[in-house]
């Protein structure tokens, strides 16, 4: 398999940087053919031949699939596969993976981030201190502590495991709700304790998503949920956008209920101008949690692995499977490739 040529189009637009991380990782004999742009005409371009798509925030669309005869796996760069035309994939015997837990770690961070960013009211302390402002005495009116708020995470996944994790040295009281419930002795090890969804949301001060973006968890926050939230909670999304109703969210935060929120994703990506911006009290991020220079080279090396591995018959990691065809891949192509470059 190391000497099979494989060609890999990668659809999103990335820094350089980040790009040469792919190139200086990928497997000798194996081409990786970049979009020139997320124009979807650029993307079928790159795509012609492809064995393998990466993608990371781009959808994968049945248009740019098509244009790949060729083509055996689409490997999403992270978690989510929401933007990946599953359909057309089982209809054409494409497998589909991601990268479980590969950016657990980084959100999580980010999560705790947000968090004490939205109760200290960061943005606006920053803002008024760059304005002139020195304001010390009035902070101790607005700003909030962690120590000893119920935080509810909603979803216990990779990362809502590694945000647990990173909670309890803040002396926070942990609930959880997640469709597979844990083992009492992994809710001792976290220290966490389960509670239906309805219930969580009501007695949490904090409350914060990771759940992936499924049918059954669009606008899983909706204006009835929200309402359940304290008054004066927090709300603190670093999954996916769509798991919350932003209009109804926005009435929340108008009215006084909520008393901040953390977002660090919308529905509709890039935001541009929203409601939600208008509120002090909103730290908002660009679907940034997972995105740091010190994850890159694991990522790319999880996804070249899982590549080799499909390609060779050798199958893929349990978790990460998203969909694998009845029949297993068939062999690559056996012509010589170039390695690295443009489209």
């Amino acid at each position: 398999m190391q000497d099979s040529p494989v060609r890999i189009a990668f659809l999103d637009q990335v820094d350089e940087r980040v790009a040469q991380v792919y190139e200086s990782a990928l497997p000798a004999g194996w081409t990786l053919v970049r979009s020139r742009s997320y124009d979807e005409a650029d993307q079928v371009e790159a795509a012609r031949d492809a064995d393998v798509l990466f993608v990371s925030w781009t959808a994968a669309s049945a248009r740019v699939m098509s244009a790949a005869p060729e083509l055996r796996l689409v490997q999403k760069l992270g978690v989510g596969t929401d933007r990946v035309d599953i359909d057309h994939c089982r209809e054409h015997g494409v497998a589909v993976a991601r990268l479980a837990g590969v950016n657990a770690v980084p959100v999580a961070e980010h999560v705790v981030l947000m968090i004490l960013a939205a109760l200290r009211q960061l943005p606006r302390s920053d803002r008024r201190v760059r304005a002139g402002e020195w304001f010390k005495e009035e902070a101790r009116g607005f700003q909030r502590e962690l120590r000893g708020r119920t935080v509810a995470l909603i979803g216990l996944g990779h990362v809502g495991r590694e945000v647990a994790k990173r909670l309890r040295p803040f002396e926070v009281d942990l609930r959880y709700h997640d469709p597979r419930r844990l083992s009492v002795e992994e809710e001792a090890t976290l220290g966490i304790r389960y509670q239906e969804l309805d219930e969580a949301l009501a007695e949490a001060d904090i409350v914060s998503l990771h759940l992936p973006l499924l049918p059954s968890t669009h606008r899983l926050l909706d204006d009835r949920r929200l309402r359940l939230l304290p008054r004066g909670a927090y709300l603190v999304n670093c999954a996916r956008g769509g798991l919350i109703d932003e209009a109804a969210l926005d009435r929340a935060l108008r009215d006084g209920h909520l008393a901040g929120a953390a977002l660090d994703c919308f529905e509709q990506e890039p935001v541009g101008v929203s409601p939600l911006f208008d509120h002090g009290t909103v730290v908002v991020t660009p679907h940034v949690a997972g995105a740091t220079a010190d994850n890159v080279a694991f990522v790319a090396r999880r996804a070249y692995d899982n590549v080799r591995r499909y390609l060779a018959g050798d199958g893929l990691p349990v978790e990460d499977v998203v969909y694998l065809p009845a029949q297993p891949a068939s062999p690559v192509r056996t012509a010589g490739a170039a390695i690295g470059g443009n489209a």
